[in-house]
């Protein structure tokens, strides 16, 4: 597994992906969502993911959650999709934590693909 790291004023945020090849493109995703569109760390692993394997061709492998308007349009620009169910193993699993300095708090996050949970801590 690969770690991440990141931090932003009060919040300092550790989380990894698991997945292979997919490691990195997973980790841009979860970042992505957190920092572009202001998701907290569980939406952000939840949301749906893709995947190129290959360095060739124009497959890419999407989770069946994204919007078929956004599907349809890479086909159109020549992509070939390999649609897949709602959370696939295809695209990593991951976990996370995020420090919150100011409210001292832990908060975890853990993705529906694989097995975890994640539970809220108080700092004392």
């Amino acid at each position: 597994m690969i770690p991440g790291f990141m931090r932003r004023d009060h919040l300092s945020v550790g989380f990894g992906v698991m997945g292979g090849w997919n490691q990195p493109q997973a980790h841009v995703q979860v970042i992505s969502n957190i920092v572009d569109h202001g998701l907290n760390i569980q939406q952000a692993l939840e949301s749906p993911r893709f995947v190129k394997l290959t360095f060739q061709g124009t497959d890419v492998m999407m989770e069946s959650r994204f919007p078929e308007d956004v599907r349809r349009g890479l086909e159109r620009r020549g992509h070939e999709i390999d649609l897949q169910g709602e959370f696939s193993n295809m695209v990593g699993g991951g976990q996370a934590v995020m420090h919150d300095a100011r409210a001292r708090v832990n908060y975890g996050g853990s993705d529906p693909r694989k097995d975890g949970a994640a539970i809220p801590e108080p700092i004392l």
